[in-house]
């Protein structure tokens, strides 16, 4: 049984919720989503609550009862408060500067990387060693983030490159010289 979903989906002052056979509509004061969720389960919306249940007891439709839960609790979380990913850039001479609708990221290539910013997110700076990208969208925000870190992924000897706050990175030990 899915612990997860069962438990209810709680839908704040100010936000609807609206199904039909692709999926659910979330509006609210930060934006809307429209989203397909997994046609396994049903959705009961009560008031102010939104249960998710499973159609039958197969292996497919048990999969799918909490993460179609969790999907649309995430919607209901994005148009409310909204997600966000932090950054921190490491090196010397590394840094960031967001202008316009691209991302200048200078990471020790022999050019500037320009990274467009994509529809819905918004990208800041408030360091030139730091990004934060933010949008309603889960997966989006963190596809986003995924994608500015590929352009320099942190090295393992210096530990220089694009990477979260607060990742761990695993070091590793450099050469040593020839004890003769």
């Amino acid at each position: 049984m899915s612990r997860v979903g069962l438990a209810p989906v709680e839908i704040p002052g100010g936000v609807t919720v609206a199904f039909d056979k692709a999926g659910a509509t979330v509006k609210g004061p930060k934006g809307t989503i429209t989203k397909a969720l997994p046609g396994l389960c049903e959705y009961k919306q009560e008031e102010n609550v939104v249960r998710v249940s499973r159609r039958s007891e197969d292996q497919t439709s048990r999969s799918m009862h909490g993460l179609a839960r969790t999907l649309l609790a995430n919607m209901v979380e994005g148009v409310t408060k909204g997600f966000y990913k932090q950054l921190e850039i490491v090196g010397v001479g590394y840094k960031a500067e967001a202008k316009g609708k691209n991302l200048v990221l200078t990471v020790g290539f022999s050019h500037p990387v320009m990274f467009e910013i994509p529809e819905g997110i918004s990208i800041e700076t408030p360091a030139p060693t730091q990004i934060k990208v933010s949008g309603i969208e889960k997966d989006r925000v963190g596809q986003v983030a995924a994608d500015i870190r590929k352009v320099r992924p942190p090295e393992p000897y210096k530990g220089k490159g694009i990477k979260y706050v607060g990742e761990q990175i695993q070091r590793k030990a450099g050469k040593t010289a020839a004890g003769a």
